[in-house]
């Protein structure tokens, strides 16, 4: 979704509250979208962006490192599987020696306390 999509549904959805008259006296309609960068926090969310570039903090430390990046390879009975050869490579410094020398790390999903997608450009 990019800025011009929320314009564009902005002025549409805007026009349809005006004419049906769904909204007695003035309001202000904001539209926007999650980001690039958007939040996982279900799992649901994990589900749908296999395949993705993710970023994430956990709880507790594994391997000495609560800062992980990769592919997020899988999802499933709790657990989440990440490609860490796709790290950038401040992340591959920050994830310290054990994770830069792991290709992948399992991640259990209530370990987690932050993640977010990583843009692809």
């Amino acid at each position: 979704m990019t800025h011009g999509d929320c314009v564009d549904f902005s002025r549409e959805f805007g026009t349809i509250l005006d004419v049906e008259d769904a909204i007695a006296g003035s309001y202000t309609l904001e539209v926007s979208s999650p980001g690039l960068d958007r939040k996982l926090t279900k799992a649901a969310d994990f589900e749908r962006f296999v395949g993705s570039r993710v970023k994430l903090t956990t709880r507790q430390p594994l391997n000495d490192n609560r800062h992980f990046e990769g592919r997020l390879e899988s999802f499933g009975e709790g657990w989440l599987t990440l490609d860490l050869r796709v790290a950038s490579k401040k992340s591959r410094k920050k994830m310290g020696e054990e994770a830069q020398q792991a290709q992948k790390m399992k991640i259990e999903f209530a370990n987690i306390e932050k993640a977010n997608l990583v843009p692809e450009i």
